[in-house]
């Protein structure tokens, strides 16, 4: 951890020198950023929440809060093995490399029970995404209805 946090930019710094080291350091930091928020996002962003006091169990709420990203060996890797989500829920002490394996019986096991299983490919995810940040973002209302053109004229604001 030690050799991460202080010693990989001791080493930049000591070969870029200042000004450019710390130039690679915030273009690596702004870039490892972006690619972690790319991989954990398609997983989680637009999924339901669960209401506080709602009791779900274990597998419900790791199942329905989750969607898994198709796209085979190269998404899996794309991804750090973070497209198979649900699994990787159900099972975080698993090695990536089973999750693969456990996906058709978990699936199988949510179909026999009604539980709704989401896997999607990354485009839709995102698209998924984008919706529902706009919806959240913008509270659910029309941002075209205002407030005071539904007023009568002279009428009084509160």
């Amino acid at each position: 951890m030690l050799i991460r946090v202080i010693g990989f930019p001791v080493i930049v710094l000591s070969t870029l020198g200042l000004g450019m080291g710390a130039a690679f350091l915030a273009v690596q930091m702004a870039v490892f950023g972006v690619y972690m928020g790319s991989s954990f996002a398609p997983n989680h962003k637009g999924m339901p929440l669960i209401p506080k006091g709602l009791e779900v169990d274990f597998l419900r709420r790791q199942v329905l809060t989750s969607r898994n990203i198709k796209g085979g060996s190269l998404m899996n890797w794309a991804m750090g093995g973070l497209d198979l989500q649900i699994e990787h829920h159900l099972f975080p002490r698993m090695p990536s490399a089973n999750l693969r394996k456990a996906r058709p019986i978990v699936k199988q096991f949510c179909a026999e029970r009604g539980i709704t299983y989401v896997e999607t490919n990354l485009l839709t995810s995102y698209g998924i995404i984008i919706k529902y940040l706009n919806r959240v973002g913008l509270g659910q209302a029309d941002p075209m209805d205002c407030p005071l053109a539904a007023q009568p004229r002279g009428a009084s604001v509160s």
